[in-house]
C-alpha cells in the first residue's frame, strides 16, 4: 500500500489506496485547526454527532454488503446524548465499517474514504474543503496522465521485441565477428525509428543532455503521441525489414508515416482542448 501526498493550505495530506480505493488521512485535516483542538479530538467530536452518523451509515449501507446495521442503528439512537462517546476503532469493530479505517506506525492516523474524507473537512473548513477537493483531483488527473504514459511506453517496448526478432532473424549475419557486435546493429535499427519519430539519435541526444543521459533517454522524455507513434513504427520496421527494405528505403518510408500520424494525433488533442475551452466558457 503506497502513500502518496498532496499539499492543501500548506498541510501536508496523505492519500493511501486500498483495493483501488482512495482513503484520505482525516487526520492530517487536524494541523489546519493546530492550536485549537488535537485532530484526535476533532474527528471524535465528529463521530458523536448523528448527522454524521447518518452519513456514515448510508454509505456503508450502499458500498458494505457486511455492515452490521444492528449495531449501526444503536449508536444512532445514542448519538447526541452527553454521554454518548465513539472512536473510529470502536465503530469499525462493532459494525464492521470499510469507509473509515485508524492505521497505526508509518503513515499512521485515521483514514476515510475519500468520500467521507470530503465530508469531514466539512466540519474543519468549507473553504479548507474546497481547496482539498481541488488538490485531489489535480492528483488524480496527474495520475490518469501517468498511467496513460506507462501504457504506451510498457506498448513500446513489447513492440521492441517484435523489432529486434526482424533484426536478429534478417539482418545480423550468421557468423562469429557479428555474435559479439551485434547490439551495433540494434542500435543502428533504433536510431532509424529514433531519427523519424525525434529527429535526433540517441548519440546525439546524450550529448546535448549529458545530466539526463546519466539515467534516462530520449524516449523517456517523449510525449504521449510520440510514443504511440514510435510503438508502430517498430511493426512497421519489422515488416520492412522482412521484405528486404534496405536501410534508406526504410527510413524514407517510416519518417513519412511518422509525420503523418504525428500531425494526426497532435492535431486532434488539439481540437480536443479547443473543445475543453469552449465548455469552459
Amino acid at each position: 500500500m503506497n502513500n502518496k501526498i498532496i499539499e492543501v493550505q500548506n498541510i501536508k495530506v496523505n492519500i493511501a489506496n486500498v483495493n483501488d480505493n482512495d482513503y484520505i488521512c482525516i487526520s492530517d485535516f487536524g494541523k489546519y485547526k493546530e492550536g485549537k483542538s488535537k485532530a484526535d479530538d476533532i474527528i471524535r467530536n465528529w463521530l458523536r454527532n448523528r448527522i454524521t452518523l447518518e452519513f456514515l451509515g448510508t454509505w456503508e449501507s450502499i458500498y458494505n454488503p457486511n455492515f452490521n446495521s444492528v449495531e449501526f442503528d444503536g449508536f444512532r439512537k445514542s448519538a447526541g446524548l452527553h454521554t454518548f462517546t465513539l472512536s473510529v476503532t470502536e465503530w469499525c469493530d462493532k459494525t464492521n465499517a470499510i469507509g473509515i479505517y485508524s492505521k497505526r506506525g508509518k503513515y499512521g492516523g485515521t483514514y476515510a474514504h475519500k468520500d467521507i474524507a470530503f465530508e469531514f473537512a466539512s466540519a474543519i473548513s468549507p473553504v479548507f474543503k474546497l481547496y482539498l477537493i481541488k488538490e485531489f483531483e489535480r492528483l488524480k488527473e496527474l495520475e490518469n496522465q501517468n498511467r496513460e504514459w506507462d501504457v504506451k511506453r510498457i506498448l513500446t517496448k513489447n513492440n521492441y521485441l517484435i523489432h529486434t526478432d526482424a533484426i536478429k532473424n534478417y539482418i545480423l549475419p550468421d557468423n562469429d565477428f557479428y555474435k559479439n557486435r551485434e547490439w551495433l546493429k540494434y542500435a543502428e535499427e533504433a536510431d532509424v525509428l529514433n531519427v523519424a519519430v525525434f529527429n535526433t539519435t540517441a548519440k546525439k541526444w546524450r550529448e546535448l543532455n549529458p545530466d539526463l543521459a546519466k539515467t534516462s533517454n530520449v524516449r523517456d522524455y517523449a510525449t504521449i503521441n510520440e510514443l504511440t507513434v514510435l510503438s508502430n513504427l517498430e511493426s512497421h520496421n519489422a515488416e520492412l525489414i522482412k521484405e528486404g527494405k534496405s536501410k534508406e528505403e526504410r527510413f524514407e518510408t517510416l519518417s513519412e508515416i511518422a509525420k503523418y500520424q504525428l500531425n494526426i494525433l497532435n492535431n486532434a488533442e488539439k481540437i480536443k482542448l479547443l473543445g475543453n475551452g469552449n465548455k469552459e466558457e
